[in-house]
């Protein structure tokens, strides 16, 4: 108890480092940027066109809200893939403060996921116009919505602390986790009706990819309909688990850092 007391204390009294390194990888982000953050706002939606003509031509998918449906997918998987790849290489990238000046080493993937964070947060707000144009109101329920984004962020932050980790002793996760990242694009349903691929046997690709999980709920809350209990209790215990091994890895590992970065 008085371990954990301390951490907190510790935490608490670096917020401001926190902070900083936040704004610094938001302004790196859009560095010699016109548009800055109001990219974050057009990448989506220019995004969401492209994919609702090409696979709503594809699929014959002609009810309205479409688009809706490929925007929460593709916000939320964005989200994830930037995070941790800024996570996995957020202790080599500072390697040089790391040598000179002692911080706690979490600090530096927890900013990576937290500036992204605030950038999908920020992108969160094309939703409303989109999903009013194409008939979804908003209502009551979408502070529902609190559930994914929280388990969504745990659930990056640990998968980031376990990458940062491995990316300092085996610097090819980094491609590795590329390759990963595209298929967990393609089990997430983000531009596909997952019924097709219910019915043909490989649900199991889908019911076992906690991210998936998170993307249905989150559209759930969106169109209105009921919460799948299932795949939020498997998001939940996916999210603790990978948090806690994270969190375990990350501090075992981290005074050996200064050794290979």
């Amino acid at each position: 108890m008085k371990k954990i007391t301390k951490l907190c204390k510790s935490f608490w009294n670096r917020r401001y480092l926190l902070r900083e390194l936040v704004i610094k990888g938001i302004r790196l982000k859009y560095r010699r940027s016109y548009l800055g953050v109001v990219w974050s706002l057009l990448e989506p939606i220019l995004t969401t066109i492209v994919l609702t003509i090409v696979f709503g031509t594809l699929f014959g998918r002609k009810d309205r809200t479409f688009p809706v449906y490929i925007l929460c997918g593709r916000l939320l998987y964005s989200f994830f893939s930037h995070s941790t790849k800024a996570a996995s290489k957020s202790i080599r990238a500072n390697a040089g403060m790391i040598r000179k000046v002692y911080v706690p080493k979490y600090l530096y993937p927890l900013s990576a996921v937290l500036y992204n964070y605030i950038i999908f947060l920020i992108s969160l707000v094309v939703l409303l116009p989109l999903g009013i144009y194409c008939g979804i109101q908003p209502g009551i329920r979408m502070f529902l919505l609190v559930i994914p984004l929280v388990l969504i962020l745990c659930m990056t932050y640990g998968a980031g602390l376990i990458l940062a980790t491995i990316n300092v002793f085996f610097r090819d996760i980094e491609y590795i986790w590329d390759v990963a990242l595209m298929v967990i694009m393609y089990t997430c349903a983000i531009f596909y009706d997952p019924e097709r691929l219910m019915k043909s046997g490989y649900d199991w690709i889908l019911k076992y990819n906690p991210l998936y999980g998170v993307i249905a709920n989150f559209r759930h809350i969106i169109f209105g309909d009921a919460l799948e209990q299932g795949l939020l209790l498997y998001g939940l215990l996916f999210s603790a688990a990978v948090l806690l091994i994270g969190n375990v890895l990350f501090y075992r590992k981290q005074d050996q850092f200064i050794l290979h970065i």
